[in-house]
């Protein structure tokens, strides 16, 4: 595996290529995985739950620095290669250093497309050319929502992609004890997992807040840290919301299930999204969701489970959000997303037909 990163990060892709090879492990695969130094103090190698882990330089964390940070890995990814069965590059950045690899062995390339940087990129005339590269040189393309499957098929006609909706472990994510004492009595929680960047739009959800409040007794707390942050902070002062939002920062990844337990509704304001791992995550913990209408969310968010809002609109939002809070049986939301989740996008499934598509590409590439 090469992926840019991986826990103790936080995030949708992190937890999709740590749970996805912790669960390949436990099938009795062997699992290297290549990822970025994007921490201090983190051990240049460590083994985690049977996955062996190793990380190579990152200057920055944005277009450069990953690109910086494939070039630097190829020395390692490639050496690790020699004994490679399957190389599996997880998005964009991790495409060249398994082209790289398969100079040192001719393994099969399995390519997985996950997020909304794709999407961005793919409307460039310089990034086309180059995905279509990449996604030809693939012996399987995968992609997290059927938006970015539809996109890259445009990209390169002729060439299959696979959508696959990334899963969740639902041994870990489940209802737990809350972490956060119960609120005031009538009040509910709004909880939104979110890097605060602009593409997850949670300026729209504090500017909904007024709104929200008042229809009904909420507040809402922020999990997640960004650039955003203060200006965020400084907009919920001037709303006159900053007594009802609460900004907790990053939180370690153990602490996620007991976090998004403690709340009666998820929001995801995304403006940009693939299918959006957190959201998953919640719904695993009987958590209902209120989402943007953009990307893959819609393919997991229906009206049994949550609402979709119009992207960039507060009041849209705040429609939603305050239609799900006064409905009665709103705890029936959260168990039936629970067992959608377990039934269509646990990480058991997700395992089983990640491990099909490894063999099948083995034995085509043998047969050529």
């Amino acid at each position: 595996m090469h992926s840019v990163y991986l826990p103790p990060e936080v995030g949708g892709l992190e937890s999709h290529v740590y749970f996805l090879c912790r669960a390949l492990v436990a099938r009795g695969h062997e699992v290297d995985a290549v990822t970025s130094h994007s921490l201090p103090d983190l051990p240049e190698h460590e083994v985690m739950e049977g996955v062996r882990i190793w990380r190579t330089w990152m200057p920055a964390r944005n277009t450069a620095g990953w690109a910086s940070h494939a070039l630097c890995s190829m020395p390692r990814f490639s050496s690790l290669a020699e004994r490679a069965d399957v190389l599996h590059a997880q998005d964009i950045a991790a495409i060249l250093p398994c082209m790289a690899a398969q100079r040192v062995r001719d393994a099969p390339i399995v390519a997985t497309y996950h997020t909304s940087h794709f999407l961005k990129r793919a409307k460039s005339l310089i990034w086309r050319p180059i995905f279509k590269q990449f996604l030809q040189s693939a012996d399987h393309n995968l992609a997290a929502s059927r938006e970015i499957a539809s996109v890259a098929e445009s990209i390169a006609p002729g060439i299959a992609v696979e959508p696959l909706t990334n899963g969740v472990d639902t041994n870990f994510f489940r209802k737990v004890k809350p972490l956060i004492a119960n609120p005031s009595r009538g009040t509910k929680r709004l909880v939104a997992p979110r890097r605060l960047v602009e593409k997850n739009g949670v300026e729209y959800l504090i500017r909904a807040m007024p709104e929200i409040l008042e229809e009904v007794k909420a507040e809402l707390v922020v999990i997640g840290d960004g650039p955003q942050r203060s200006s965020l902070e400084r907009l919920s002062e001037e709303l006159g919301v900053n007594k009802k939002v609460t900004f907790l920062g990053s939180r370690p990844h153990a602490d996620m299930p007991g976090l998004l337990s403690s709340a009666d509704l998820a929001v995801f304001p995304s403006l940009m999204e693939a299918t959006s791992v957190a959201a998953l995550e919640c719904l695993a913990c009987e958590v209902p969701v209120a989402a943007s209408r953009v990307g893959g969310l819609p393919e997991i968010i229906q009206s049994d489970v949550g609402a979709l809002f119009e992207p960039g609109d507060p009041t849209s939002l705040s429609r939603a959000v305050v239609g799900l809070l006064q409905k009665s049986g709103l705890e029936k939301f959260g168990t039936t997303a629970r067992q959608r989740v377990v039934d269509f996008w646990s990480n058991d499934r997700l395992a089983d037909r990640h491990a099909e598509v490894y063999e099948a590409v083995i034995q085509n590439r043998q047969a050529a």
